[in-house]
């Protein structure tokens, strides 16, 4: 008889980029939630054991996934490297961050918020696997809605959105920095003529 460990690991492993929630771990499994916690922790611990394997089992919100170990980050890092640029752009990341604040939101809110064309870089965004268009606004033209994935989640190592930090700490940050700086200082004015 085939253990619940090895039919969960199968069905994260089936399930693919996916993953698969809660309940419907405990409904194909015929188990509680609290058996469920007790299964993936097992099967974290396997993995974390053996410095052999390459995988690991991640929880984003209410899913699980089946991925690659940080262990192996390079190898698979090189095999990404040969399809996609290595860092996102200052505009992609700019757009990355008022999608995941502001989400639901559309193109043309992202660009009145930036002030400039945002298309080119969403849609690198949407390939890469870190937004996605979730549904459509009910406006005019029924714009696109944009949302991040769980590969958003995955690639920045947080298990959901409330893990993102704080709008206000930057604000407080950046107010400490304003405070500090002398706009009557010749040298300041002068920034930028060279």
């Amino acid at each position: 008889m085939t253990s619940k460990i090895a039919e969960l690991e199968s069905l994260l492993y089936v399930a693919g980029d996916n993953g698969l929630d809660i309940k419907s771990l405990c409904e194909l499994l015929h188990i509680t939630e609290v058996e469920l916690n007790n299964l993936v922790v097992k099967l974290k611990r396997k993995y974390e054991d053996d410095s052999q394997c390459g995988l690991q089992i991640i929880q984003l919100n209410d899913l699980f996934k089946m991925t690659t170990n940080q262990r192996t980050s390079e190898i698979v890092q090189k095999y990404f490297d040969k399809d996609l640029t290595k860092t996102l752009s200052q505009s992609a990341l700019e757009i990355l961050s008022i999608v995941a604040y502001r989400q639901p939101i559309t193109r043309i809110e992202i660009d009145d918020i930036r002030g400039v064309n945002s298309s080119g870089a969403l849609q690198t965004l949407s390939w890469r696997g870190l937004v996605k268009a979730d549904g459509k606004k009910d406006a005019p033209g029924h714009p696109n809605l944009y949302v991040t994935t769980d590969y958003f989640l995955q690639y920045f190592n947080f298990e959901s959105l409330a893990d993102l930090p704080l709008i206000e700490d930057f604000e407080d940050e950046n107010f400490e920095d304003e405070e500090k700086l002398d706009f009557d200082d010749p040298d300041f004015n002068n920034k930028g003529e060279d």
